[in-house]
């Protein structure tokens, strides 16, 4: 009975080794395996649903129950593979006004889910290559899995006070995936401790005021949330000024945490850098059609937000940008076909406030046809 415990509990160990070879040498910077089990932040993601924190994402208490269990998103399962993917690459700002800051991890050629995706499924080839009937699912942020609370369990990271997993070694620019396999694996041990200390940096530079509490993110204030989810409202004008020139996205706290400021830049040649996407002319983006929007940005995630979605964020950029340079561009932007472009044009207008921009605001009350740009104009107005 002993040699057959031993036999088995060694063939988990070299199958569980061999799985994380394997995940390096595709490219993942950090791996480690959990049991498929309850995830114990469990009850914190549903106080923060019943709170209202997730905003417009309705998917998430739509599928509330399905977070209880790995078993929900694949029967049988037994150990999930958490994977991370360091995406720190390096950029130097122009700092013109007439730019708008892209997310980092929207700097590269192709959308990440995509990336993951790739060395996802090829990691699924190998664990099936060394055990034919096992089954396996990958996971890149779609199906209803707490990665991060995995993440932890697994000994990847600790949550930091801005909810991001942090390691010690990476820091917090990670990309997370999950692998579910339906056999018994190796178990990592879980990362119990918290190395953020009395550092509240994250939480001091958020223009949002997005943290209600130190790891607690309120959503619905995260420029994040407010450039890339909420897609199809215009953004509260109380925040509106908060975003700055963020277009797409928001790093600042990440860009504050010590924890970042020796983290390694990834090697991976899907997240360098591309012209054109780490930072973007906000003029030619207000011109874009929606075929030229979509011919511009394919296979990148800044296809996310729609058209409307990233062209409102460019105009609130335009207004924050206190340069009358950007007046005559979203003059030109008061006839564009989508609502939700012209108040967020409105609004950049009315807080530029020449001469040119609200005679312009003028003109357009005249013709406006729809009751939520005609607030927008009413308020611009009169302000």
């Amino acid at each position: 009975m002993t040699e057959t415990t031993g036999s088995k509990t060694s063939g988990k160990s070299v199958f569980s080794d061999a799985l994380k070879a394997e995940a390096r040498q595709l490219g993942f910077d950090l791996v480690g395996i959990a049991p498929a089990v309850t995830p114990t932040g469990l009850n914190e993601f549903k106080q923060w649903l019943e709170r209202g924190y997730a905003g417009e994402m309705w998917y998430l208490k739509r599928r509330e129950t399905a977070y209880d269990n790995p078993g929900y998103v694949m029967d049988c399962v037994k150990s999930v593979v958490m994977l991370a993917i360091n995406y720190c690459t390096k950029h130097s700002p122009s700092h013109d006004a007439m730019q708008g800051i892209v997310s980092r991890y929207a700097w590269g050629r192709r959308d990440y889910h995509d990336v993951l995706r790739d060395k996802l499924r090829q990691l699924a080839d190998f664990v099936r290559s060394q055990r034919p009937d096992c089954r396996t699912r990958g996971i890149v942020d779609t199906a209803p899995l707490l990665e991060r609370d995995f993440a932890r369990l697994a000994g990847l990271g600790w949550f930091g006070k801005n909810t991001m997993l942090i390691n010690k070694g990476v820091g917090s620019w990670l990309f997370l995936a999950a692998l579910l396999v339906d056999v018994e694996l190796e178990y990592d041990k879980p990362h119990e401790s918290s190395h953020c200390g009395t550092c509240t940096r994250c939480l001091d530079a958020c223009p949002t005021n997005a943290f209600p509490e130190p790891y607690v993110l309120d959503a619905r204030k995260c420029i994040s949330y407010l450039t890339i989810e909420l897609r199809d409202a215009p953004i509260p004008s109380e925040l509106r000024a908060g975003l700055g020139q963020w277009v797409f996205g928001c790093d600042i706290c990440q860009d504050v945490c010590p924890w970042n400021r020796k983290a390694p830049i990834s090697q991976e040649s899907a997240f360098q850098p591309v012209p054109g996407l780490a930072e973007l002319d906000i003029v030619k983006l207000l011109e874009l059609t929606e075929d030229g929007f979509r011919d511009r940005f394919r296979q990148s995630a800044l296809l996310r937000p729609r058209r409307a979605g990233l062209l409102r964020n460019a105009a609130i950029a335009l207004g924050n940008s206190c340069d009358v340079r950007a007046v005559p561009v979203l003059i030109n932007a008061l006839d564009d076909d989508d609502p939700l472009v012209r108040g967020a044009v409105v609004w950049a207008l009315g807080r530029l406030g020449s001469e040119s921009a609200m005679a312009a605001l003028q003109s357009r009350l005249q013709v406006e046809d729809n009751a939520d740009v005609q607030t927008e104009l009413e308020a611009a107005l009169t302000s």
